[in-house]
Protein backbone atom coordinates (compact mmCIF):
# COMPACT_ATOMS: atom_id res chain seq x y z
CA UNK A 1 0.00 0.00 0.00
CA UNK A 2 0.93 3.09 -0.45
CA UNK A 3 0.51 6.11 1.66
CA UNK A 4 -1.00 9.67 0.42
CA UNK A 5 1.68 11.08 3.55
CA UNK A 6 4.27 9.61 5.17
CA UNK A 7 6.01 11.95 8.43
CA UNK A 8 9.30 11.21 10.06
CA UNK A 9 9.33 12.55 13.21
CA UNK A 10 6.27 12.84 15.91
CA UNK A 11 7.27 16.40 17.09
CA UNK A 12 5.02 19.15 17.03
CA UNK A 13 5.42 20.14 13.06
CA UNK A 14 4.14 16.77 12.06
CA UNK A 15 1.79 16.05 14.93
CA UNK A 16 0.07 19.64 13.69
CA UNK A 17 0.23 18.25 10.90
CA UNK A 18 -1.70 14.99 11.27
CA UNK A 19 -4.18 16.58 13.18
CA UNK A 20 -5.29 18.90 10.54
CA UNK A 21 -5.37 16.95 7.71
CA UNK A 22 -7.73 15.27 10.22
CA UNK A 23 -9.62 18.04 10.37
CA UNK A 24 -9.37 19.14 6.75
CA UNK A 25 -8.84 15.65 4.41
CA UNK A 26 -10.07 12.54 6.68
CA UNK A 27 -9.87 10.50 3.35
CA UNK A 28 -6.23 11.13 2.99
CA UNK A 29 -4.15 8.02 4.57
CA UNK A 30 -1.08 9.22 6.26
CA UNK A 31 1.20 7.59 9.18
CA UNK A 32 3.85 8.89 11.97
CA UNK A 33 6.89 7.29 12.32
CA UNK A 34 8.73 8.58 15.73
CA UNK A 35 12.24 7.37 16.94
CA UNK A 36 11.27 7.44 20.76
CA UNK A 37 8.97 5.53 23.19
CA UNK A 38 6.03 8.45 22.90
CA UNK A 39 5.48 11.17 20.72
CA UNK A 40 6.29 14.84 21.54
CA UNK A 41 9.06 14.45 23.01
CA UNK A 42 8.82 15.83 27.14
CA UNK A 43 8.02 19.64 26.73
CA UNK A 44 5.31 22.58 27.27
CA UNK A 45 4.33 24.39 24.04
CA UNK A 46 3.26 28.08 24.50
CA UNK A 47 2.19 30.79 22.38
CA UNK A 48 0.69 34.37 22.35
CA UNK A 49 -2.96 34.24 20.87
CA UNK A 50 -1.43 36.79 18.67
CA UNK A 51 1.07 35.07 17.51
CA UNK A 52 -1.43 33.16 15.39
CA UNK A 53 -3.38 33.80 12.11
CA UNK A 54 -7.30 34.26 13.39
CA UNK A 55 -8.71 31.53 11.67
CA UNK A 56 -6.33 29.05 12.53
CA UNK A 57 -6.58 30.22 16.43
CA UNK A 58 -9.81 28.18 17.27
CA UNK A 59 -8.40 24.92 16.56
CA UNK A 60 -5.54 25.53 17.90
CA UNK A 61 -6.65 26.71 21.06
CA UNK A 62 -8.86 23.72 21.97
CA UNK A 63 -5.88 21.21 22.12
CA UNK A 64 -4.34 24.12 24.86
CA UNK A 65 -3.66 22.51 28.36
CA UNK A 66 -4.03 25.97 29.68
CA UNK A 67 -5.26 29.41 28.85
CA UNK A 68 -4.68 32.58 30.59
CA UNK A 69 -5.59 36.42 30.33
CA UNK A 70 -2.16 38.13 30.54
CA UNK A 71 1.51 37.05 31.70
CA UNK A 72 3.59 38.82 33.94
CA UNK A 73 7.47 39.64 33.67
CA UNK A 74 9.94 40.26 36.64
CA UNK A 75 13.50 41.91 36.26
CA UNK A 76 15.37 43.75 38.99
CA UNK A 77 13.99 46.89 38.32
CA UNK A 78 11.14 46.05 36.00
CA UNK A 79 7.66 44.39 37.07
CA UNK A 80 4.76 44.28 34.42
CA UNK A 81 2.10 42.85 33.46
CA UNK A 82 1.01 42.36 30.26
CA UNK A 83 -2.30 42.02 28.57
CA UNK A 84 -2.99 39.27 25.63
CA UNK A 85 -4.08 35.80 25.70
CA UNK A 86 -1.62 32.90 26.51
CA UNK A 87 -1.66 29.59 25.92
CA UNK A 88 0.30 26.42 26.75
CA UNK A 89 -0.24 23.08 24.63
CA UNK A 90 1.53 19.98 26.73
CA UNK A 91 3.27 17.50 24.89
CA UNK A 92 1.79 14.76 26.72
CA UNK A 93 -1.35 15.81 26.17
CA UNK A 94 -1.32 16.33 22.57
CA UNK A 95 -0.18 12.85 22.22
CA UNK A 96 -2.96 11.50 24.25
CA UNK A 97 -5.20 13.49 21.91
CA UNK A 98 -3.45 11.96 18.87
CA UNK A 99 -3.59 8.65 20.15
CA UNK A 100 -7.16 9.22 20.55
CA UNK A 101 -7.84 10.58 17.44
CA UNK A 102 -5.55 8.45 14.90
CA UNK A 103 -3.85 5.80 17.01
CA UNK A 104 -3.77 3.01 14.55
CA UNK A 105 -1.54 5.98 12.44
CA UNK A 106 0.92 6.26 14.81
CA UNK A 107 4.27 4.35 14.99
CA UNK A 108 6.42 5.29 17.83
CA UNK A 109 10.10 3.31 18.70
CA UNK A 110 10.62 3.67 14.94
CA UNK A 111 13.34 5.53 14.00
CA UNK A 112 13.65 6.76 10.27
CA UNK A 113 17.27 5.91 8.74
CA UNK A 114 16.49 7.65 5.43
CA UNK A 115 14.08 9.69 3.62
CA UNK A 116 13.21 10.28 -0.31
CA UNK A 117 10.75 12.30 -2.04
CA UNK A 118 8.64 8.86 -2.30
CA UNK A 119 10.13 6.22 0.35
CA UNK A 120 10.90 6.38 3.96
CA UNK A 121 13.13 3.73 5.10
CA UNK A 122 13.34 2.46 8.83
CA UNK A 123 16.24 1.75 11.33
CA UNK A 124 15.29 -1.93 10.99
CA UNK A 125 14.96 -1.78 6.93
CA UNK A 126 11.20 -1.17 6.81
CA UNK A 127 10.33 0.85 3.55
CA UNK A 128 7.46 2.84 3.29
CA UNK A 129 5.90 4.28 0.15
CA UNK A 130 4.26 7.72 0.27
CA UNK A 131 3.33 10.31 -2.54
CA UNK A 132 4.58 13.06 -0.02
CA UNK A 133 7.17 11.97 3.00
CA UNK A 134 7.96 15.27 4.99
CA UNK A 135 11.25 15.61 7.04
CA UNK A 136 10.23 16.83 11.09
CA UNK A 137 13.26 14.88 12.70
CA UNK A 138 14.58 18.39 14.79
CA UNK A 139 17.16 20.13 14.78
CA UNK A 140 20.35 18.76 13.03
CA UNK A 141 23.23 21.23 13.88
CA UNK A 142 24.14 21.99 10.46
CA UNK A 143 27.69 23.04 9.78
CA UNK A 144 28.01 26.56 8.67
CA UNK A 145 24.85 27.97 11.96
CA UNK A 146 26.39 28.95 14.48
CA UNK A 147 23.65 28.69 17.66
CA UNK A 148 23.55 29.26 21.41
CA UNK A 149 21.11 27.19 23.63
CA UNK A 150 17.89 28.40 25.52
CA UNK A 151 18.44 25.23 27.85
CA UNK A 152 15.39 24.59 30.63
CA UNK A 153 14.64 21.80 33.06
CA UNK A 154 11.05 21.74 34.56
CA UNK A 155 9.47 20.52 37.43
CA UNK A 156 5.59 20.13 37.10
CA UNK A 157 5.21 20.44 41.05
CA UNK A 158 2.02 19.77 42.99
CA UNK A 159 2.10 22.37 46.21
CA UNK A 160 0.85 21.99 50.15
CA UNK A 161 -2.07 24.75 49.38
CA UNK A 162 -2.47 26.90 46.52
CA UNK A 163 -0.45 28.99 44.56
CA UNK A 164 -2.04 32.05 44.36
CA UNK A 165 -1.10 32.84 40.61
CA UNK A 166 -3.58 33.75 38.23
CA UNK A 167 -1.31 33.97 35.30
CA UNK A 168 1.92 32.54 34.19
CA UNK A 169 5.30 34.78 34.50
CA UNK A 170 6.93 33.57 31.28
CA UNK A 171 10.33 35.68 32.56
CA UNK A 172 11.24 36.22 36.74
CA UNK A 173 14.78 37.19 36.24
CA UNK A 174 15.25 38.23 39.89
CA UNK A 175 17.14 35.13 40.39
CA UNK A 176 20.99 34.60 40.89
CA UNK A 177 22.37 35.22 37.11
CA UNK A 178 25.35 33.20 37.76
CA UNK A 179 27.42 33.51 34.17
CA UNK A 180 24.28 33.75 31.83
CA UNK A 181 21.06 35.21 31.40
CA UNK A 182 18.49 32.70 33.51
CA UNK A 183 15.39 33.24 34.79
CA UNK A 184 12.27 31.08 35.78
CA UNK A 185 8.80 30.46 34.06
CA UNK A 186 6.41 29.56 36.53
CA UNK A 187 2.58 28.12 34.49
CA UNK A 188 -0.11 27.77 36.75
CA UNK A 189 -2.04 24.48 36.10
CA UNK A 190 -4.20 24.11 38.74
CA UNK A 191 -4.72 25.98 41.89
CA UNK A 192 -2.00 24.22 43.53
CA UNK A 193 -0.03 22.71 40.68
CA UNK A 194 2.54 24.62 38.34
CA UNK A 195 5.39 24.41 36.17
CA UNK A 196 8.32 25.64 37.30
CA UNK A 197 11.32 25.70 34.76
CA UNK A 198 14.86 27.21 34.85
CA UNK A 199 16.20 28.56 31.98
CA UNK A 200 19.05 30.28 30.97
CA UNK A 201 20.48 31.04 27.52
CA UNK A 202 23.67 29.17 27.41
CA UNK A 203 26.89 28.56 25.05
CA UNK A 204 26.51 24.40 25.62
CA UNK A 205 23.00 22.54 25.85
CA UNK A 206 23.68 20.37 28.44
CA UNK A 207 21.12 21.37 31.38
CA UNK A 208 22.78 20.46 34.94
CA UNK A 209 19.61 18.73 36.23
CA UNK A 210 20.35 18.63 40.02
CA UNK A 211 21.47 22.41 40.10
CA UNK A 212 18.13 23.29 38.70
CA UNK A 213 16.62 21.53 40.66
CA UNK A 214 17.79 23.38 43.98
CA UNK A 215 17.02 26.59 41.96
CA UNK A 216 13.46 25.57 41.26
CA UNK A 217 12.87 24.29 45.20
CA UNK A 218 14.89 27.70 46.39
CA UNK A 219 12.52 29.42 44.19
CA UNK A 220 9.49 27.84 45.43
CA UNK A 221 10.66 28.29 49.14
CA UNK A 222 11.09 32.19 48.08
CA UNK A 223 7.47 32.45 47.08
CA UNK A 224 6.35 30.88 50.25
CA UNK A 225 5.19 27.46 47.95
CA UNK A 226 5.79 23.44 49.66
CA UNK A 227 6.02 20.99 47.27
CA UNK A 228 4.37 17.86 47.75
CA UNK A 229 5.49 16.01 45.36
CA UNK A 230 7.06 16.55 41.59
CA UNK A 231 4.31 15.24 39.21
CA UNK A 232 6.40 15.82 35.77
CA UNK A 233 9.98 16.64 35.00
CA UNK A 234 11.14 18.44 31.25
CA UNK A 235 13.99 19.71 30.18
CA UNK A 236 15.56 20.39 26.76
CA UNK A 237 18.02 22.90 25.28
CA UNK A 238 16.20 25.25 21.93
CA UNK A 239 18.75 26.30 19.72
CA UNK A 240 19.47 29.88 19.32
CA UNK A 241 20.49 30.68 15.79
CA UNK A 242 23.38 33.68 15.90
CA UNK A 243 25.04 33.19 12.31
CA UNK A 244 24.54 31.64 9.11
CA UNK A 245 22.65 31.84 5.81
CA UNK A 246 19.93 29.74 4.71
CA UNK A 247 21.67 27.61 2.36
CA UNK A 248 24.08 26.63 5.39
CA UNK A 249 20.25 25.23 7.02
CA UNK A 250 19.49 24.00 4.11
CA UNK A 251 22.39 22.20 2.69
CA UNK A 252 21.98 19.29 4.78
CA UNK A 253 18.39 18.60 3.67
CA UNK A 254 17.50 15.41 1.13
CA UNK A 255 16.70 17.09 -1.85
CA UNK A 256 13.01 17.19 -2.91
CA UNK A 257 11.94 15.64 0.54
CA UNK A 258 9.53 18.81 2.83
CA UNK A 259 11.48 19.60 5.59
CA UNK A 260 9.53 21.28 8.23
CA UNK A 261 9.70 22.14 12.00
CA UNK A 262 13.11 22.83 13.83
CA UNK A 263 14.71 21.33 11.15
CA UNK A 264 13.81 23.25 8.37
CA UNK A 265 14.59 26.45 11.00
CA UNK A 266 10.85 27.40 11.07
CA UNK A 267 11.17 29.02 14.67
CA UNK A 268 11.55 32.27 16.38
CA UNK A 269 15.36 32.96 16.83
CA UNK A 270 15.15 34.29 20.00
CA UNK A 271 12.13 33.32 21.93
CA UNK A 272 12.24 29.68 20.41
CA UNK A 273 8.31 29.59 20.03
CA UNK A 274 8.15 26.62 17.49
CA UNK A 275 4.05 26.42 17.45
CA UNK A 276 2.95 29.48 15.27
CA UNK A 277 5.59 28.57 12.89
CA UNK A 278 4.39 24.71 13.23
CA UNK A 279 0.41 26.12 12.70
CA UNK A 280 1.76 28.04 9.50
CA UNK A 281 2.81 24.74 7.92
CA UNK A 282 0.14 22.37 9.01
CA UNK A 283 -2.22 24.76 7.65
CA UNK A 284 0.27 25.13 4.14
CA UNK A 285 0.33 21.30 4.78
CA UNK A 286 -3.36 20.31 4.80
CA UNK A 287 -4.34 23.04 1.85
CA UNK A 288 -1.76 21.84 -0.80
CA UNK A 289 -3.32 20.40 -4.00
CA UNK A 290 -2.12 18.20 -5.34
CA UNK A 291 -0.23 16.78 -1.66
CA UNK A 292 2.90 15.09 -2.95
CA UNK A 293 6.75 15.60 -2.49
CA UNK A 294 7.30 17.53 -5.45
CA UNK A 295 4.78 20.26 -5.09
CA UNK A 296 5.24 20.84 -1.31
CA UNK A 297 9.13 21.14 -0.89
CA UNK A 298 9.51 23.86 -3.14
CA UNK A 299 7.55 26.31 -0.98
CA UNK A 300 8.31 24.87 2.46
CA UNK A 301 12.07 25.73 1.02
CA UNK A 302 10.50 29.40 0.01
CA UNK A 303 8.98 29.63 3.25
CA UNK A 304 12.13 27.93 5.52
CA UNK A 305 14.26 30.34 3.24
CA UNK A 306 11.91 33.73 3.90
CA UNK A 307 11.74 33.23 8.10
CA UNK A 308 15.75 32.70 8.22
CA UNK A 309 15.75 36.05 5.94
CA UNK A 310 13.43 37.99 7.89
CA UNK A 311 14.88 36.84 11.56
CA UNK A 312 18.52 38.04 10.10
CA UNK A 313 17.36 41.55 12.70
CA UNK A 314 16.55 38.49 15.44
CA UNK A 315 20.37 36.75 15.06
CA UNK A 316 21.71 40.15 15.66
CA UNK A 317 20.06 40.91 19.13
CA UNK A 318 21.13 37.24 19.79
CA UNK A 319 24.45 38.36 19.04
CA UNK A 320 24.50 41.22 21.59
CA UNK A 321 22.71 39.11 24.10
CA UNK A 322 25.49 36.25 24.09
CA UNK A 323 28.71 38.41 23.53
CA UNK A 324 28.36 42.12 24.10
CA UNK A 325 26.84 42.27 27.92
CA UNK A 326 28.85 40.97 30.23
CA UNK A 327 27.40 37.75 31.44
CA UNK A 328 25.42 38.58 35.00
CA UNK A 329 24.29 41.93 33.03
CA UNK A 330 22.68 40.75 30.32
CA UNK A 331 19.17 40.43 31.87
CA UNK A 332 19.37 44.05 31.04
CA UNK A 333 18.65 43.61 27.62
CA UNK A 334 15.67 41.63 28.47
CA UNK A 335 14.50 44.38 30.80
CA UNK A 336 15.48 47.10 28.48
CA UNK A 337 12.78 45.38 26.27
CA UNK A 338 10.03 44.71 28.48
CA UNK A 339 9.95 48.33 28.84
CA UNK A 340 8.80 49.22 25.55
CA UNK A 341 5.28 49.88 24.09
CA UNK A 342 3.02 46.32 24.89
CA UNK A 343 2.35 46.51 20.92
CA UNK A 344 6.12 46.84 19.94
CA UNK A 345 6.39 43.44 22.28
CA UNK A 346 3.61 41.89 20.59
CA UNK A 347 4.53 42.36 17.39
CA UNK A 348 8.19 41.02 18.34
CA UNK A 349 7.20 37.98 19.45
CA UNK A 350 4.79 37.29 16.01
CA UNK A 351 7.60 38.24 14.24
CA UNK A 352 5.91 41.08 12.90
CA UNK A 353 8.73 43.64 13.51
CA UNK A 354 8.38 47.15 11.63
CA UNK A 355 11.27 49.03 10.40
CA UNK A 356 10.35 51.53 13.04
CA UNK A 357 10.21 48.78 15.37
CA UNK A 358 13.64 47.58 14.56
CA UNK A 359 15.26 51.03 15.44
CA UNK A 360 13.67 51.22 18.22
CA UNK A 361 14.92 48.30 19.51
CA UNK A 362 18.47 49.26 18.80
CA UNK A 363 18.71 53.16 19.91
CA UNK A 364 18.14 54.98 22.58
CA UNK A 365 20.44 54.06 25.78
CA UNK A 366 22.03 51.12 24.71
CA UNK A 367 21.69 48.28 27.56
CA UNK A 368 25.13 46.65 26.19
CA UNK A 369 28.84 48.29 25.99
CA UNK A 370 28.72 50.65 22.71
CA UNK A 371 31.49 49.20 20.85
CA UNK A 372 31.24 45.26 21.76
CA UNK A 373 27.42 46.39 20.45
CA UNK A 374 28.87 47.72 17.44
CA UNK A 375 31.17 44.41 16.76
CA UNK A 376 28.07 42.44 16.55
CA UNK A 377 26.74 44.10 14.05
CA UNK A 378 28.27 41.97 11.33
CA UNK A 379 26.42 38.51 10.55
CA UNK A 380 29.16 36.49 11.96
CA UNK A 381 30.64 35.40 15.68
CA UNK A 382 32.88 38.63 17.10
CA UNK A 383 36.08 38.19 17.08
CA UNK A 384 36.75 38.88 20.81
CA UNK A 385 33.62 35.93 21.52
CA UNK A 386 36.40 33.06 20.22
Amino acid sequence: MTLDVALAGGGLANLLIAWRLADLRPALSFRIFEAGPILGGNHTWSFHASDLDPASLPWVASLARGTWEGYEVRFPTLSRTLSGRYHAIGSAELAARCRQRFADRLETSAPVAQVAPRRLVLADGSAIEARCVIDGRGWASPPGIDVGYQRFVGFEVRLTRPHGLTRPIIMDATVAQEGGYRFMYAVPLASDVVLLEDTAYADRPEAPIEDSRRAIEGYATSRGWSIAEVVRTECGALPIPLAGNPEALMAGWVPGVPTVGVRAGLFHATTGYSLPNAVEVAELVATADPLDSASLAPPLARLSRSVWRRQRFFRLLNRMLFFAAAPDERYRVLQRFYGLSESLIERFYADRLTPWDRLRLVTGRPPVPFFRGLACLPERIPTFSR
